[in-house]
């Protein structure tokens, strides 16, 4: 497991060739991907936390090669509002994007420059050099809109780049209409989470996800290249069981690919 200096060397002297896809697993929802030269962090978790079972496998300050840093909703493991300031100072270069109904107050609260922080939500597109991320919504146990506004709280994000595509589900269960936001373009990759939901942990303000059944038959309904399981093992109290879905899809859906990364290992796509 590379950490550290180590894990940021490794991103940095990755050679990406064109159509593919550089990743690393970092725990949970928590991955960096490099598609060409660009480096984008997607709802990484760097924060010490009581009950973590996966370490930060980096520091805020060791996050220097960040183009595009991405947070799905507003949860300390998806936004993680303690290491952004460092991360910003880290990577002055670096975009972060949000929910729109979030921007403002995500930039303010951690003292952000406007320019900093973009905002999207359904339909909106942001591109950094030759990377673009569309925003689709996530439901997270519910398909909350703001009453005022419209807009949504929690977005799923599609990222474009080096004739790569991928979708990042976030936190989300099926919705009505998710399949139809996926469907007409091919995807290489998708990231969905497996943890399940019940009503023991909403009980305790553990808000669920897909069950490793419902991400099996999303993949195989819309017939990504590859499926990633994410969201699992960072937490006791709010895990799955990552070989229940391995063995699912592959005996539902054996012609496809699933790939299950190591914690701070470089994977080709």
């Amino acid at each position: 497991m590379q950490t550290g200096l180590d894990l940021i060397r490794d991103i940095d002297t990755c050679h990406v060739p064109a159509g593919g896809c550089g990743l690393w697993w970092l725990g949970q929802h928590s991955f960096v991907v490099k598609l060409g030269g660009t480096v984008v962090y997607l709802d990484v978790f760097l924060s010490p936390h009581a009950g973590r079972q996966v370490e930060p496998l980096l520091t805020p300050a060791q996050s220097v090669n960040a183009d595009l840093i991405l947070g799905t909703h507003d949860h300390i493991d998806h936004i993680d509002r303690p290491s952004w300031p460092g991360m910003a100072q880290a990577s002055p270069q670096a975009l972060f994007v949000v929910p729109e109904l979030l921007r403002a107050r995500v930039a303010a609260d951690l003292g952000l420059p406007a320019n900093r922080v973009a905002g999207l939500d359904l339909g909106m597109t942001v591109k950094v050099k030759d990377v673009t991320v569309t925003a689709i919504p996530a439901a997270h146990e519910f398909l909350n809109r703001d009453e005022a506004t419209g807009l949504y709280p929690r977005l799923g994000f599609i990222v474009e780049g080096n004739g790569f595509r991928l979708y990042h589900a976030g936190d989300c269960c099926l919705y009505e209409g998710i399949h139809a936001l996926l469907r007409g373009k091919p995807f290489h990759l998708f990231v969905l989470p497996i943890n399940g939901r019940d009503a023991r942990r909403l009980t305790s303000h553990l808000i669920g996800n897909m069950t490793f059944q419902e991400a099996a038959d999303l993949t195989g309904e819309i017939c990504p290249g590859i499926v990633i399981p994410a969201h699992y093992e960072m937490f006791a109290k709010n895990s799955a069981n990552v070989q229940d879905f391995v063995d699912y899809m592959r005996i539902k859906y054996p012609r496809q690919r699933v790939v299950v990364p190591a914690y701070g290992e470089r994977v080709m796509l």
